[in-house]
């Protein structure tokens, strides 16, 4: 009994000594709290996702507190947070950030885009992709096995059960990237949300190839560079690539597309209105008007018609300020052109 009481009061003392060791070194080696890194991490969401760039919202508190990393850093906080860390830290933000949002370069939806066998295996892309690089006939298309929708912490995305492919809600997404890095068919990626057009396809292939696989493939048919009066397309391995700091948004290269594989902002297009009590009747609106859709005579006030696509060249080039963009009504129609015989636009919009 008194061998067992000694060996418990030893290792007592032993734990005691080294406790008062442990003590005394944390009070030397002691860093220093940071009050600011402190409130910047505090304020970030806490996803950990990783979409900044950082191993996790502590190594991004410690970049934004050390002034390495811009306080907007973090995708899933977006704006308010960024506001947040820019008063903590005694700077502004940057205004007009615009938000990503991962978008799905497919529409190869089953019936839409051929397989080339039946898969049964591992429900997961990364697994079905190494089946013979998938079991959709076009290679660029999204499989459909939800590898993204694992990936994604913010319930986002989700696999369509009519098309058959991923599917975004724009509203959840945080643009943290962890769909895109999951993906083994690179079929998502972050784009702007304010882009007026996108193209939803990735086959890089002639167009007899892409036909043969996906009814809605781009077969590279160039229609959208020649709608394009602004010269914002360029064709790069048979497919459009477009230069937003070109393109003005009339969605012309969208609504000529043959095969729906560009992507409009529709229900947002715009149409021009002159006030009439400003209008001077200069003419420089309709001289600058790519397509026919403004008349009137010199010194006369202007109209403008149906076939507006919203560019708002005119606006920008009055000199009165007499011309305003504002989301249209109608579908553009463009038919209505100058000199056309104008038919009544439909209600819905384009």
């Amino acid at each position: 009994m008194l061998d067992i009481l000694t060996g418990v009061l030893a290792l007592g003392g032993i734990g005691l000594v080294f406790g008062l060791l442990l003590t005394l070194a944390n009070k030397i080696f002691e860093i220093p709290s940071d009050p600011k890194r402190d409130a910047v991490r505090n304020a970030l969401p806490g996803a950990n996702c990783g979409g900044c760039g950082f191993a996790g919202c502590d190594a991004l508190a410690d970049a934004i507190a050390a002034g390495t990393a811009p306080v907007n850093a973090c995708p899933v906080g977006g704006a308010a947070v960024a506001g947040e860390i820019a008063k903590i830290m005694g700077v502004e933000a940057a205004e007009g950030q615009v938000r990503n949002v991962a978008t799905v370069v497919c529409q190869g939806s089953t019936d839409r885009c051929k397989n080339k066998f039946d898969y049964h295996g591992i429900q997961d892309c990364v697994a079905a992709s190494l089946v013979n690089d998938g079991n959709r006939a076009c290679k660029y298309a999204c499989l459909g096995l939800g590898t993204c929708v694992k990936a994604c912490k913010f319930d986002a995305i989700h696999i369509d059960e009519r098309t058959g492919i991923a599917k975004v809600d724009p509203e959840k997404c945080t643009s943290c990237g962890a769909c895109v890095r999951a993906c083994p068919k690179n079929v998502l990626s972050l784009q702007p949300e304010t882009e007026p057009v996108r193209l939803l396809c990735r086959a890089a292939e002639e167009g007899h190839l892409v036909s043969d696989n996906c009814k809605i493939g781009c077969v590279g048919c160039e229609m959208c560079k020649n709608a394009c009066k602004f010269g914002a397309i360029t064709m790069v391995n048979h497919l459009p690539v477009i230069d937003y700091d070109k393109c003005v948004g009339c969605m012309m290269c969208a609504e000529t597309c043959p095969n729906g594989s560009l992507w409009g902002d529709f229900d947002n297009r715009k149409i021009a209105e002159i006030n009439r009590d400003l209008c001077i009747g200069c003419t420089i609106c309709k001289r600058t008007c790519q397509f026919e859709a403004i008349s009137g005579e010199l010194k006369q006030v202007h109209e403008v018609n149906e076939a507006c696509t919203g560019c708002g060249q005119c606006a920008a080039k009055c000199p009165k300020k007499a011309i305003t963009m504002h989301v249209r009504e109608h579908a553009r129609d463009a038919n209505a052109k100058v000199g056309t015989t104008p038919t009544k636009p439909a209600v819905l919009k384009n």
